[in-house]
């Protein structure tokens, strides 16, 4: 058996994720896809969404998901459309999560074409999306769930486990064991990595042994402080209304929104900051909480899951008409939207409304990828483009670290320490080139292993002859 692994997005960028195995003998060929992310952030990763996908999609035989994300499924519609039929597997909670993210970046999808086509800013006479709430609704259907910890057979040679990767709910550490004719080699694929000992979510499983790992570098460069996050947030909340204004978050709907709501229940509750509204303005994200609500056996709130998000202070706005009445609101309430790095979804009418007013504060809570509307409000950019106009910027720019849903610098190399040999071949994936690069360097100067930082479309001979 021969084994290649070509590196289709994930490389020197945080997004786009999707990695191929090619597995062949004199019997048999088969090509694997772990993840297939939508590139998301700078124009220039933006853009080869629409180029042709490296390999005609009819050829791969099967996807693995780590995890639901838009950067590791988001591609998912686009391959099917262009006629892969094979099954895609994943964890139950991430096939639940799945339907509404895909249906959501569907949705944009077919707005941002047709918002093109009115101002006629497209280059195409009838710009199209990439694909369709309708490509998504046929994907759907070949999405098979698993538990964790169930060795799950998907070809004669190639079987697949999945482990709690801790980073959000159904979040998976992937484990392939290949059976060739002579030896049997596994490949560690660590997805996204959580954090240790956060609410909500349990640690990531340790994993001992791989022949081939690729691990993620998010933050493989940055220590992000957990110390005390409960208290930086009462402490950010608090000056804010100080201020005489309302706070504004842009969170991700899935992961994020509900570990905010755990905190201000509890922040509330203790009197660590004032008994205000609780307003979570994102369909998506109200869907989500109802996922984690029924999927409480894969955190660690069992039966208390129910009481933490029916919070009385918690004002859940499903309709536009609920979204636009928050803009009457002039103080000392906190609104939840999504998205997280402030690219679509109803966080933009709050940015329009909010960042102008200088008593009123948005509160970052998460990483903001190169390119974003988030990252450059954070990086100082005075005005924003919302809606066609140009927003300034005059609130109260604020950034906590301690809630990412990352693992950080630390926080990985604790996991990484859990191998007690070394791999034949480490590959660092899914983060900033600089960061990613030093990151690479360290593990290497810590535990003397073999790490390479892959190209786009890299391509790497695995095992030869197994």
């Amino acid at each position: 058996m021969n084994v290649r692994l070509r590196f289709l997005g994930g490389a020197k960028s945080v997004t786009g994720s999707k990695y191929l195995l090619e597995i062949d003998n004199a019997k048999f060929s088969y090509k694997l896809l772990i993840d297939c992310g939508l590139f998301q952030g700078l124009k220039d990763l933006r853009l080869k969404n629409w180029e042709e996908f490296p390999i005609n999609p009819k050829l791969i035989n099967a996807v693995i998901i780590t995890h639901a994300h838009i950067d590791h499924t988001g591609y998912l519609p686009k391959i099917f459309k262009e006629g892969f039929k094979g099954k895609v597997y994943c964890t139950q909670a991430s096939k639940e999560l799945m339907e509404i993210l895909l249906l959501d970046s569907a949705k944009l999808q077919e707005e941002e074409a047709e918002y093109a086509f009115k101002k006629g800013y497209s280059k195409h006479e009838k710009p199209q999306p990439l694909y369709t709430t309708e490509d998504v609704a046929y994907t759907l259907t070949s999405l098979s769930g698993y538990p964790y910890k169930e060795k799950i057979k998907i070809s004669p040679e190639i079987t697949v486990e999945f482990h709690d990767a801790g980073h959000i709910l159904g979040s998976a550490i992937v484990e392939i064991y290949l059976e060739g004719d002579n030896q049997k080699k596994k490949l560690v694929f660590s997805g996204d990595l959580g954090r240790y000992n956060k609410p909500i979510l349990r640690n990531p499983h340790a994993i001992s042994s791989a022949d081939i790992l690729l691990v993620e570098s998010t933050y493989g460069n940055k220590e992000n402080p957990v110390d005390n996050p409960k208290e930086a947030l009462a402490d950010a909340i608090n000056t804010a209304f100080d201020k005489g204004g309302c706070v504004l978050i842009p969170a991700f709907a899935v992961g994020r929104t509900q570990t905010l709501i755990y905190y201000f229940k509890q922040l509330i509750e203790e009197r660590k900051i004032p008994s205000v509204p609780i307003f979570v303005d994102s369909p998506m994200g109200i869907s989500a909480t109802g996922i984690y609500k029924r999927n409480k056996i894969f955190h660690t709130m069992n039966d208390d899951a129910v009481s933490i998000f029916n919070y009385q202070n918690v004002r859940y706005c499903r309709s536009q008409q609920e979204s636009i009445a928050i803009n009457n609101i002039k103080n000392r309430c906190i609104i939840i939207s999504s998205s997280g790095m402030c690219n679509g979804g109803r966080i933009l009418h709050h940015l329009y409304n909010r960042l102008p007013k200088v008593n009123d504060t948005v509160l970052f809570v998460g990483y903001q990828s190169e390119g974003t509307r988030g990252r450059k409000i954070l990086d100082g950019d005075k005005t924003t483009r919302i809606f066609g106009e140009e927003i300034e910027v005059k609130c109260n720019i604020v950034h906590l670290d301690g809630l990412s849903a990352h693992a950080d610098k630390n926080e990985l190399f604790r996991w990484l320490k859990n191998f007690k040999s070394a791999p034949k071949q480490t590959f660092t994936v899914h983060g900033e080139i600089e960061s990613m690069a030093l990151y690479a360097q360290n593990i290497r100067n810590t535990f003397g292993w073999n790490v390479t930082v892959p190209e786009y479309l890299e391509s790497f001979e695995l095992f030869k002859g197994i």
